[in-house]
């Protein structure tokens, strides 16, 4: 870190050096947070938002990765390709914003049905499907109920979980189907599928139910933005909790056709890692686009390192909880299969098999290989109270961490100030170590198409292509040194934010990640070019 620190330079002492040259050279300081930096006021041009991440605080007073002064930065660098791991809900690899940067195995014979390459997966030519046709899941909670071990610690654990969350899902599906029934209403009334608020405050009529419906969802649109989409994903995360995530007599495990408990279980899977729906892919596609996307192409959003990865598509991820089997094969599959990043946007509280997943991280630090985890969506302090347990980690119960090479990331909005923390971000003084764009963020879907997301689902993928960006120029650093890179370079924040959403909920934002810090592209990669350079 001594080392290192000289090169914060200011503004003003760059500027300097630069204009006393007699040659034309440029030199390149690092960007630091002002003490009285102006918020952005209002909302963002829609272009801006859509890409809101790659901007810059200084520039643009909007607190993203700089990412469009670190390709400044880059021009004239010789890079090479790196193979960045997406292990999530599967990706569409047909998608036209994706398809250059999809990895192709090199060393394996599409379609012709034998396991080429000898590595234990035939035709694996994109990567790897753990689910096999499976699409739903149990939560992790559940699966411990259904084990029926009632005297254990674990099953008392997972029963208060379950019963709360049982108790709020029902609580929420009764008024989904007051709100979906007066819904039907004004559709049958107005006789067509799809309606807006002012639809709605033109229709006069006598008939008592209409008026209901009409009050209901005169409350309801101003809520959703006026769109009735919102709704729909509305009923389909409460259906989903209601038929698969907490259903005592679901088994989505037969569709795979292994003993998730036994790790030696290896022989499962397929090698469609689209999934079985492409729509349930839309997680992993989304995941995949933020590091990948084409950048200026004028489609969607850019990706933070388009030109210079390939995305390895590895299904590990249902909906639902994940198997620690699973997650841990899957780390395993990227590693021996040539990826230098991984990204994992997912997590749960319960696991039942973690050491299966601490060894698999131990594995790929041993190959230096770098993980990029999500910090998790439920505002919580990972540290408070003796800790919380959230699960892929790497540390034991609050312990020393088991491995130098695993980077936790949380979510941070678009608007520098009090609410620069993402509301739904879970955030730790030594759980997460840094923070980075995750609220409305713009990327590929299926189908050929694009969203905005939010969660630090998005802000883990925005990390992990500043550090495949850090792989692909400075090859000769380290999974461990690009992972303190990205940490010691981040923008320290000056300010108090208000956490998990609650304004009563304020401190320093030093205080909440282990760096107290949050990434920045541009910072990262001079970082890393000093660092390079003495090697």
């Amino acid at each position: 870190m001594k080392l290192i620190k000289p090169l914060y330079l200011s503004a003003a002492l760059a500027i300097a050096l630069t204009s006393c040259s007699t040659q034309k050279t440029s030199v390149y300081a690092p960007i630091s947070a002002p003490d009285n930096m102006p918020v952005k006021v209002g909302k963002l041009a829609e272009k801006d938002l859509k890409r809101w991440s790659h901007l810059d605080l200084i520039k643009d007073t909007v607190p993203g990765m700089s990412v469009d002064r670190a390709y400044d930065f880059l021009k004239g660098k010789k890079s090479k390709k790196v193979i960045v791991g997406v292990v999530d809900s599967g990706v569409d690899i047909d998608h036209e914003d994706l398809k250059p940067v999809i990895w192709n195995n090199p060393k394996e014979i599409a379609g012709n049905g034998i396991d080429d390459d000898k590595n234990g997966f035939i035709d694996d030519i994109h990567g790897w499907n753990f689910l096999g046709k499976a699409e739903h899941e149990n939560m992790e909670f559940t699966r411990i109920l259904k084990k029926g071990d009632t005297n254990s610690e674990a099953y008392k654990k997972a029963k208060e979980a379950y019963d709360k969350e049982y108790n709020e899902v029902i609580q929420a599906k009764q008024q989904l189907d007051f709100i979906l029934n007066a819904s039907n209403t004004l559709k049958k009334h107005l006789k067509k599928d799809t309606y807006t608020l002012e639809d709605i405050q033109k229709i006069q009529t006598t008939d008592p139910a209409v008026n209901q419906a009409k009050m209901v969802m005169s409350q309801v649109l101003p809520q959703t933005g006026n769109d009735l989409k919102k709704i729909d994903e509305f009923k389909d995360q409460v259906y989903s909790q209601v038929n698969y995530h907490l259903n005592l007599e679901f088994n989505g495990r037969k569709l795979v056709g292994d003993n998730p408990d036994d790790i030696k279980d290896v022989k499962y899977g397929d090698n469609n890692v689209i999934g079985p729906e492409k729509e349930g892919a839309k997680h992993g596609t989304h995941v995949a686009g933020i590091i990948a996307q084409t950048r200026g192409n004028g489609l969607g959003g850019d990706g933070v390192a388009s030109n210079n990865v390939e995305i390895m598509a590895v299904r590990a991820v249902p909906d639902g909880d994940e198997y620690d089997k699973d997650i841990a094969l899957a780390i395993r599959y990227a590693v021996d299969n040539g990826a230098k990043v991984i990204n994992g946007s997912f997590g749960k509280y319960f696991a039942q098999h973690p050491e299966w997943v601490y060894d698999a991280i131990k594995y790929a630090a041993s190959k230096d290989v770098l993980l990029v985890v999500a910090a998790g969506n439920e505002g919580l302090d990972l540290n408070a109270d003796g800790g919380v347990d959230r699960f892929p980690n790497d540390n034991i119960k609050m312990g020393p961490e088991i491995a130098n090479n695993f980077l936790t990331v949380g979510a941070l909005n678009y608007v520098y100030g009090p609410e620069l923390v993402a509301d739904f971000s879970n955030y730790g003084k030594s759980d997460v170590d840094v923070f980075a764009p995750g609220e409305k963020i713009y990327a590929t879907t299926p189908n050929q198409s694009y969203e905005y997301l939010q969660g630090t689902s998005m802000a883990s993928p925005n990390v992990a292509g500043v550090a495949a960006l850090i792989r692909s120029y400075y090859p000769s650093l380290t999974a461990a040194q690009v992972k303190q890179i990205i940490m010691d370079s981040g923008i320290a924040v000056k300010q108090d934010v208000i956490l998990g959403g609650d304004p009563n909920n304020v401190r320093p934002f030093s205080e909440i990640s282990k760096s107290g810090k949050m990434v920045n592209a541009y910072n990262a990669l001079i970082m890393a070019d000093k660092m390079a350079s003495k090697k």
